[in-house]
């Protein structure tokens, strides 16, 4: 990256793409003080060169949203995804795939703060409008399904959270396949809802 630095400079698309790369791959490893420094230095280039509202731009502030969040860092996290979230829907539309995630993004944040009710009407506005613009079947839809099952288990709402993990499930396994992470890791919660295994890990979905 050093040498495409060099060699580019830093506003050049490839560059970005390479310091955006490499912050992710810190998050993934735990190091958050570099890929906070990388991912606001990508995304500052980006506002001054492609602009506030251009899709990279977007892209690189829901990444520094999500390594926030990672990091318990809630204030800044709802500050980042509500601001990406209104720019999207300006731009992109209230039904577009990206505007979509940033609801999501935004309602899990909300949701492991213990902000039901927040929560519960962001994700259940996605929900709708996945069903409606992408199909019920549709891996984003059916990843939304997904968390509004997490926040009602979180609300001790254990019946109707099993119920629909297991659609969840039973979906996912026709769409994705029985092997796939996102198959797997509905199996997982369902299972250990029923008592068949430890507490789930808190559902994390972007």
């Amino acid at each position: 990256m050093e040498i495409m630095i060099k060699v580019q400079g830093k506003e050049q698309p490839e560059t970005l793409t390479s310091i955006n790369n490499l912050a992710i791959t810190y998050r993934s490893q735990g190091r958050w003080k570099e890929a906070d420094e990388l991912l606001m230095q990508a995304m500052e280039i980006m506002k001054k060169v492609l602009g506030k509202e251009h899709p990279y731009t977007l892209t690189s502030m829901a990444n520094l949203a999500s390594t926030y969040r990672n990091q318990g860092r809630w204030k800044e996290t709802e500050e980042l995804e509500i601001q990406t979230m209104e720019i999207r829907k300006k731009v992109l539309g209230k039904e577009h795939p990206d505007t979509l995630t940033s609801i999501n993004n935004l309602a899990c944040t909300y949701r492991i703060q213990g902000r039901w009710k927040e929560a519960e009407e962001l994700l259940i506005q996605a929900m709708e409008i996945m069903k409606k613009v992408l199909g019920k079947k549709h891996p984003q839809t059916l990843n939304s399904m997904v968390n509004f099952a997490f926040l009602l288990k979180d609300q001790g709402g254990a019946t109707e959270a099993i119920s629909l993990i297991e659609r969840c499930f039973q979906l996912q396994k026709q769409v994705l396949g029985p092997g796939h992470h996102a198959t797997e890791a509905s199996l997982k919660a369902l299972r250990e809802w029923e008592g068949k295994g430890k507490e789930p890990d808190q559902k994390l979905s972007s």
